[in-house]
């Protein structure tokens, strides 16, 4: 079996979640409105399906949920020109110290972020 990779990925998020979700917004300080609302993430999965649990509000067999409600109410759609030159990664931790740079990356650079 072959071993599994990891991808980071990024979804843009309908405006409207700033207004509408007060932890958004107030993980958010330094958002002006201009770039764009986004959320990261990562996953063992291709970006397109993992994007695809979240908004249909994936549940796995043990009956966890497994897809973000933030995605699966705002999510509009995949930015892989965000992350595509960040993947794959060969470890679970490689990806998830990326999720969270690629985060306060955006941050840095304005886009309100939510990530895990």
């Amino acid at each position: 079996m072959a071993k599994a990779e990891y991808s980071v990925y990024v979804v843009e998020l309908a405006k409207r979640v700033f207004t509408d979700n007060a932890k958004f917004r107030n993980a958010n300080p330094q958002y002006n409105g201009t770039m764009q609302c986004v959320y990261v993430g990562m996953t063992s999965k291709s970006p397109a399906e993992r994007f695809e649990q979240h908004k249909t509000g994936y549940v796995n067999n043990k009956g966890y949920k497994l897809s973000a409600s933030i995605v699966q109410k705002y999510g509009k759609y995949l930015r892989p020109s965000l992350y595509n030159h960040l993947n794959p990664m060969k470890t679970q931790a490689e990806a998830l110290k990326m999720e969270k740079q690629l985060a306060l990356e955006l941050r840095r650079q304005k886009y309100a972020v939510w990530f895990n």
